[in-house]
């Protein structure tokens, strides 16, 4: 790319909160796009809601584009979601505060429901299994429980139930992930919808009767938009819930301190692997004051792990069936499961627990 020589007149703006150095012609494109938006201010306009329009003066006639312009369909939608959001809120349960015997050697209980692909569709006649919707709210059911029966014996003090991680298997009507990649599905997209959502609180109550719940969500590749609005939903269900708290935003790395135990979650889909430790070493400001330190991997529905230096690594296996891709391709016979792990607060992770299907 050809480097652009200044101009005369380089001047110092502070802008959107970053202190950049502007040649003089994108001052004038950054305060032509300031007075359209007052312009839209002074006639009572939302300035998103202006796409463009003419500045005239004696001057001049300039045509200007605004760049934080919303589509009305988008912007119809992101109304209709934030609505849909508060009217949870106000309509959702009250749940009453339970009274716990504190614990002695209690320990943390991480329940990572992954991959489950709520509307994926697998044929035996051509995979050799099958699978659809209601097998994956099933399974996801079963599995959750089969984790909890596992742990009898262990004092359990606290849980962090992992979601998202391709809880929907599509991201939108036509039947694809985010990035547009056809899927075999089973049922209709907003039923998929609900039956996660409604799975989802089915087995935080469930989780609710045994300790407090933290619940982290990870955006995923199959429904990064579907995934972060189902989640928002069930945050709003649990809104007047004092036993559980939610780190439901669309970071793609997430940290989690419980006493000497550092545990990171993320999809798996974008940093590679080896750069996943020292991420968590610059990302989370607990690494210093821990000595146990894990990050569960998800997205290649198999089990692998591995040890870093300060870090264990372990993706974790999938309940979801295998489809047409999968089966051509021979991603087939990993076994599929619902995992979970019980972290000591000195000695860290001390039991993996494993629901096979």
């Amino acid at each position: 790319m050809r480097k652009r020589k200044p101009l005369k007149g380089v001047k110092e703006e502070k802008y959107k909160s970053t202190r950049v150095r502007l040649y003089d012609d994108e001052i004038e494109q950054i305060n032509q796009y300031r007075r359209l938006q007052n312009e839209a201010i002074d006639q009572g306009l939302d300035p998103k809601s202006v796409k463009h329009g003419w500045l005239k003066s004696k001057e001049s006639s300039l045509f200007v584009k605004n760049h934080d312009y919303e589509e009305p369909k988008e912007r119809k939608v992101k109304e209709a979601f934030e609505q849909l959001i508060q009217d949870i809120k106000e309509y959702s349960p009250k749940f009453p505060t339970i009274k716990r015997t504190p614990c002695k050697d209690g320990h943390l209980l991480v329940i990572d429901p992954a991959d489950c692909h709520v509307g994926k569709l697998c044929s035996s006649f051509e995979t050799g299994e099958s699978y659809d919707s209601q097998t994956a709210v099933k399974r996801i059911r079963e599995g959750v429980q089969g984790i909890l029966d596992r742990t009898a014996g262990y004092n359990i003090e606290m849980i962090l139930f992992v979601t998202g991680n391709d809880i929907l298997h599509i991201d939108n009507p036509k039947k694809t992930t985010t990035s547009g990649t056809p899927q075999d599905t089973s049922g209709m997209w907003y039923d998929n919808v609900v039956a996660a959502k409604d799975v989802y609180i089915e087995v935080i109550e469930m989780l609710l009767a045994v300790a407090p719940v933290h619940c982290v969500f990870n955006p995923s590749n199959h429904d990064f938009m579907s995934g972060f609005m189902l989640l928002q939903s069930v945050e709003a269900w649990f809104n007047k819930c004092k036993d559980i708290t939610f780190d439901s935003d669309m970071k793609h790395r997430k940290y989690f301190k419980y006493y000497n135990n550092l545990i990171g979650t993320t999809h798996g889909d974008g940093a590679k692997v080896n750069d996943l430790p020292l991420l968590m070493a610059n990302e989370s400001e607990d690494w210093s004051s821990t000595e146990k330190r894990y990050i569960y991997t998800h997205h290649i529905h198999h089990y692998t792990g591995k040890d870093f230096h300060g870090v264990t690594l372990q993706s974790l296996r999938s309940p979801s069936g295998t489809d047409g891709w999968h089966h051509r391709n021979g991603y087939q016979h990993s076994p599929k499961a619902i995992e979970g792990f019980l972290h000591h607060p000195k000695h860290g992770q001390v039991t993996k627990l494993t629901y096979f299907f």
